[in-house]
Parts: structure tokens; sequence; C-alpha cells
């Protein structure tokens, strides 16, 4: 299966917008290492805009928790303390559980097979050792999940907790030393099939969260 990459955004948007989104996906989707520096020179270079959009996307990704910006202007991705990590992930648990729950009674069949297909892509990713592919392809088959929930702040809220997340995941990947798709996808999948509430809830609670407390004991 061929693993399409995400498509970039239209190149009619504003400037500013174009960087901004297209810089949000990369953190989200762990391009960026942890603590990686920026600057507003760089980024205006490598879209082809100038400093004041390279500068408002910076403004706009600082606000969102996705980039830091120093009292002297330096641009740098976040480097997340353990108690971040810890609230984080359990902010993932809160609000990806009750998407999930949410979103149970409009699962259908069709949307059961596009999360099992989305985890053969995920096999794909991981058998080609493509970090950056891998969690890309981990919060799509979520997404899809969620937005059957209907509840699009509730939604908003856990893409913001994942692009804060998007450079540490990318350094848990490496740890995880994944050959498998996450067993929790499998029972996400199960839990769907059955219609067993508690049985998702838990499936979910523990897939958002396994992961980042590997980084914290270790």
């Amino acid at each position: 299966m061929l693993i399409q990459p995400r498509p970039e955004p239209p190149q009619s948007l504003p400037a500013h917008d174009r960087v901004y989104r297209t810089l949000r996906t990369r953190i989200m989707h762990g391009e960026l290492a942890p603590g990686q520096a920026l600057t507003l020179r760089g980024i205006g270079a490598e879209y082809g805009v100038s400093m004041t959009p390279a500068r408002e996307a910076v403004r706009r990704l600082a606000a969102e928790g996705a980039l830091s910006l120093s009292p002297s202007g330096r641009v740098t991705t976040p480097e997340l303390t353990p108690d971040r990590i810890e609230e984080l992930a359990a902010l993932r648990a809160l609000l990806e559980v009750e998407l999930a729950s949410r979103a149970l009674p409009r699962a259908h069949l069709a949307l059961i097979d596009r999360m099992e297909t989305q985890n053969t892509a995920i096999a794909h990713a991981i058998a080609k050792h493509d970090a950056v592919a891998y969690i890309r392809l981990n919060l799509e088959f979520h997404r899809m999940l969620y937005l059957r929930a209907q509840a699009p702040a509730m939604l908003a809220m856990a893409e913001t907790v994942w692009l804060q997340l998007g450079p540490t995941m990318r350094k848990l990947y490496g740890r995880l030393g994944r050959t498998s798709v996450p067993a929790g996808h499998r029972l996400i999948v199960a839990a769907l099939k059955a219609g067993d509430e508690p049985g998702l809830r838990l499936a979910v609670r523990q897939d958002v969260t396994q992961g980042l407390r590997m980084i914290l004991a270790g």
C-alpha cells in the first residue's frame, strides 16, 4: 500500500496562513525534534515568504503551545518536562475517551473497515521505519473515529494536545521499537465491532497513554 503524504495547503491562502498550516502539520507529525531551533529568516526562506508572514505563523503556533518563543526572540519546538507530559497524557485520556464514547453510536461498518485499512497502512509505515508516516497515520486513525462524535470543540482541543506532543512523539517512536500495529488499535476496532462502550473507553485510554508513560518511566 502506498502511503500518501498529507496534501499541502492551497497556494491561494494568505502567506501567513499557508506557513502556519504547513508548519503546524509538520510539528504535529513529529517532523521536528524536541528543542529544535527555528529562525524567522529560515522559515521565510523555506516557504518563500517575507519575515512578516513567518513571524505571524510563529506567533500563532506559540499561542497553541507548538513553539516556544523566548524574550530574546529565539524560537524552538517544546522540550516537555515530565510533569507536562503527564498532564498532556491525562488530557488525552479525558478528551479522547469521551470522543470515542460519543462516536460509538455512529460507528458504522464502513468506518470500521476504513480504520482496519488504516491499520494496514500503519503496518507498512512501521515496516519502513518511517516515524513521521507512523505518527500521521496513527493520528488519522484516531481522528476518523472522533469525527463521528460530532463534537468539534472537543476534537479541536484534542488536536491541540497532539500538536504540543508532536516532537515528543517522534522521540518516543525511537524508543518503542515497534514491529507491529499497536495492540490498542486492534482492541479499539474489536470494541467498535462489539458495540462495547466500556471496552472501547479502556482501549482508547490505554492506547493514548501507554507510550507516554514509557517516557516518564524512562
